[in-house]
């Protein structure tokens, strides 16, 4: 079973997603949080497996939760669940240690699904939040551009070096590791490592021993 802790400032949308999670075999809701900080106590007393996490609350709000709880509670999976697409809220939860990324229009089988993702160590993003990254990315020339961070990934990936390996250099967990591989999968336009890896050596993006 997987323990789920839901945080949202609204509360027919925690009543709503607590509901959906018990008509499943697999997923049980442990609580339900208002804001960032009950959030963060919720997740040291609780253990969830999994926070469902809101963005946009008052006082402290998800960013600042998901960093938190991330670094407070290794074990604990953090999927963002929230109304907006920007690419600077993608890149801050992902920076901040979310797993996945989804929004609440999306359909209850995807929440459901992506839940299940992040807990075997996936990142779903959802395909709305993907273009508005994508289309972030990319210069008028349509010239694809990755974040310093990105690139730093990339460029140790091409070395060979593991996500264990690049999150210790990096001074990150390898969930993290993970999410900004998935960001740099979508924005290249390639499924695996081996394509990334390629692309890095066609483009230049040399590991930083290599200058």
């Amino acid at each position: 079973m997987i323990r789920v802790l839901i945080v949202d400032d609204h509360a027919i949308v925690r009543t709503g997603l607590y509901q959906l999670l018990t008509t499943t075999d697999d997923l049980e809701p442990v609580g339900g949080a208002t804001n960032g900080d009950q959030a963060v106590a919720m997740a040291a007393e609780l253990h969830p497996d999994v926070v469902l996490m809101d963005l946009s609350m008052p006082d402290t709000d998800g960013i600042v939760a998901t960093r938190r709880i991330v670094e407070e509670n290794p074990k604990t999976h953090v999927l963002v669940l929230t109304s907006f697409s920007d690419p600077s809220r993608i890149r801050a939860a992902v920076d901040a240690g979310a797993e996945g990324y989804l929004l609440k229009d999306s359909a209850t089988e995807e929440i459901l699904e992506g839940i299940r993702q992040v807990f075997v160590g996936e990142s779903p993003l959802d395909p709305k939040a993907a273009r508005e990254l994508l289309t972030s990315r990319r210069e008028p020339s349509d010239e694809i551009k990755l974040s310093p961070r990105e690139e730093q990934v990339l460029r140790m990936l091409s070395a060979g070096l593991s996500n264990r390996a690049i999150a210790r250099r990096l001074g990150i967990t390898e969930r993290t590791v993970k999410a900004h591989l998935t960001r740099v999968f979508q924005i290249l336009g390639v499924t695996d490592r081996t394509q990334a890896a390629l692309w890095a050596q066609r483009h230049d993006q040399r590991p930083p021993d290599q200058g």
